[in-house]
């Protein structure tokens, strides 16, 4: 069975335009899947990016126009300048870890529910009532939003640590068991014609 392991930020639009479709090819494919947020801010420190702000006006504003059609071209709302980015995304990360950890709800969903939550609907991620909305949203005991503080700040930073050692260096990242990368939401045509063996 193929395994990919999804190397995402719960602050990233690449990742929220991505949508649900990483999930339709891992499940066309009979893929398992890892989710893996991480701090994308901290990785382009590590991986010689640059965050956003930090870009020159013309990548800030060609960043700005891609956004607009890539959300057009898959059909999403996405408001360019939400209003609570950046937050802490630390918060909803845990989140994430302790769900994938306790089982029970769909973490496709809920990865969405967050970014969708940032992106599209104005809504703050580190906020905790946003975090419990989207956990039981997802089918995930609310409760999550408590527990597991600890384990989900040590999973998250090892999370970084392994991206920028397996050669990740953006969201959405994704990584086969045969370490074939591909990098952005983009890149999903490619990820399901190598899983079918066509590249």
């Amino acid at each position: 069975m193929a395994h990919i392991d999804y190397f995402f930020a719960t602050l990233s639009p690449f990742s929220y335009l991505a949508g649900t479709r990483l999930e339709d090819i891992a499940a066309k494919h009979g893929a398992s899947m890892t989710y893996k947020p991480l701090d994308v801010i901290a990785l382009f420190g590590r991986t010689g990016g640059t965050p956003p702000k930090d870009r020159h006006p013309s990548r800030q504003e060609y960043r700005a126009q891609d956004l607009a059609r890539q959300a057009k071209k898959h059909g999403l709302p996405i408001n360019i300048r939400p209003a609570h980015w950046p937050t802490n995304p630390a918060p909803s990360s845990y989140a994430i870890i302790a769900a994938q950890k306790a089982g029970g709800g769909d973490l496709g969903q809920l990865v969405h529910g967050f970014l969708r939550a940032c992106w599209a609907e104005e809504k703050d991620i580190a906020e905790d009532s946003v975090i419990r909305e989207c956990l039981q949203a997802a089918g995930f005991d609310p409760k999550l939003a408590d527990s597991g503080l600890l384990d989900g700040a040590e999973t998250y930073a090892r999370n970084l640590e392994e991206a920028a050692d397996r050669g990740v260096f953006g969201a959405p990242f994704y990584i086969t068991d045969d370490d074939q990368r591909f990098w952005g939401n983009d890149r999903l045509d490619d990820l399901d014609l190598h899983l079918a063996g066509k590249i």
